[in-house]
């Protein structure tokens, strides 16, 4: 299920972090962990708009001093980080038939295509011209959004978002998705900007993100709620 609002997951990395707590938290030592060097790896080679994501500007920022409250936060960050590397590993080694079910959960926990009854129905049923499935996008069915799920190594290209941007005037689509376990190239992400077709291109790194925004492919293990004073409940009148 996903998390409600305010609750985070704590893994076995963030527990080590949260025992003995560094007196700095810099970049020298996030380098120390093999899941943070990957993550920075993976996304340096990325559009500067997935450069820009949350999780990158909070590793990005050298911290000289952090409270007790700021260094649960930025333990949560790192486990984040390692949690999308392991997401991600674990997509790329999965069957495609496991990657279209995983596309259709994640999309149904987003809000779109109806129930999975009806998600799994439309998603992998098209093949229609770079079209692997139309889904609706939301439970009344106003509007139809064109899918087109990609499990790839290498990037992904202007000709193959053209081709795929072509398959939605042919259905007389106005709307598309495009997910790839791989990134997409600067030309394809500056295609889509001037495209009068709405098309969003999702990576591999933000399609790590959204599951564990909304809990696809991952469980709780710890929940912590951090409190902080009641000054309204010691105000005297």
């Amino acid at each position: 299920m996903s998390p409600r609002r305010g609750v985070y997951r704590i893994a076995s990395r963030g527990e080590e972090v949260l025992k003995s707590p560094p007196p700095k938290l810099d970049m020298e030592f996030l380098e120390r962990y093999p899941e943070y060097r990957e993550f920075r790896a993976r996304n340096s080679s990325a559009v500067p708009e997935i450069e820009a994501s949350d999780t990158a500007r909070v590793y990005s920022q050298q911290v000289s001093f952090l409270t007790p409250d700021e260094q649960v936060r930025a333990g949560y960050q790192l486990l984040r980080a390692d949690l999308a590397a392991q997401l991600l590993e674990r997509v790329r080694l999965a069957s495609p038939r496991f990657f279209e079910e995983l596309v259709i959960e994640l999309l149904v926990a987003m809000g779109y295509g109806g129930s999975y009854a009806d998600a799994a129905q439309a998603v992998g049923k098209s093949r229609d011209g770079g079209i692997d499935g139309i889904i609706k996008e939301d439970r009344l069915g106003l509007e139809n959004i064109c899918v087109q799920a990609k499990r790839w190594e290498s990037t992904v290209g202007r000709p193959d978002v053209q081709q795929f941007a072509g398959a939605l005037h042919g259905n007389r689509a106005r709307k598309g998705v495009m997910i790839t376990t791989s990134s997409f190239s600067k030309e394809a992400t500056e295609y889509v900007r001037t495209s009068p077709i709405a098309i969003v291109l999702i990576s591999g790194a933000q399609l790590a993100d959204l599951m564990v925004e909304f809990g696809v492919g991952v469980s709780d293990v710890e929940t912590i709620k951090l409190k902080k004073l009641d000054e309204d409940y010691f105000a005297e009148e």
